[in-house]
């Protein structure tokens, strides 16, 4: 999925398949995020004015590099998460044991649902740091594409949380359930503060 073009992509999220959707448009929001900051960082460096950030810069931009390329990867890990509870929902339910056995398929298939979104999220947290690098030190003339990468972390984070939380709602599992909507409030919260903090909002 992550080598389709452009236009494909947009093209099947747009279609009547249930995935990719939002959780994978989520994590591509992330790369791109991350990408930006990357830009910022390979703008900054080699120029004598910002020699005094260069390093931080080179470490910046391979970790931000690494880093969008992870969230690609999440792009098709979210939708091939989700087909596991479709799938789960094709299963016979005939018999008392087969109808056992589709409700337990399903409740794996919405953790895993669940869990997925989480990790992007967590990434896409990450790719605020760099966002952050990017604003306060990198290149002053690329200012706003590291301020674009920000708001583009926020928006990864909060659209996989909201793919977090609409799965947890069907979830039996009361404990899981709690740990994972924790952590996944308490991401959007600081991802939230962060953006308003960096840009003055």
């Amino acid at each position: 999925m992550k080598d389709m073009t452009l236009e494909a992509f947009c093209a099947l999220t747009e279609s009547n398949e249930p995935a990719p959707g939002g959780g994978s448009v989520a994590a591509l929001a992330g790369a791109l995020a991350a990408s930006l900051a990357g830009m910022v960082a390979n703008l900054t460096m080699g120029r004598e004015k910002y020699a005094d950030v260069e390093d931080e810069m080179k470490v910046m931009e391979a970790s931000a590099s690494a880093l969008s390329k992870e969230l690609l990867d999440g792009i098709l890990k979210d939708s091939e998460s989700f087909n596991v509870y479709m799938d789960a929902l094709k299963l016979p339910k005939g018999t008392d044991e087969e109808k056992a056995a589709r409700r337990e398929a399903m409740q794996e298939g919405l953790k895993a649902a669940a869990i997925v979104p989480l990790e992007n999220a967590k990434l896409a947290y990450e790719a605020m740091d760099y966002a952050e690098l990017a604003v306060k030190k990198g290149n002053p003339n690329a200012v706003t594409d590291g301020k674009t990468a920000m708001m583009m972390a926020r928006t990864a984070v909060l659209a996989a949380g909201y793919n977090v939380k609409i799965n947890l709602e069907s979830i039996k599992d009361e404990e899981f359930v709690a740990k994972m909507r924790a952590e996944i409030e308490s991401i959007e919260e600081n991802a939230i503060r962060r953006e308003k903090e960096l840009l003055g909002l």
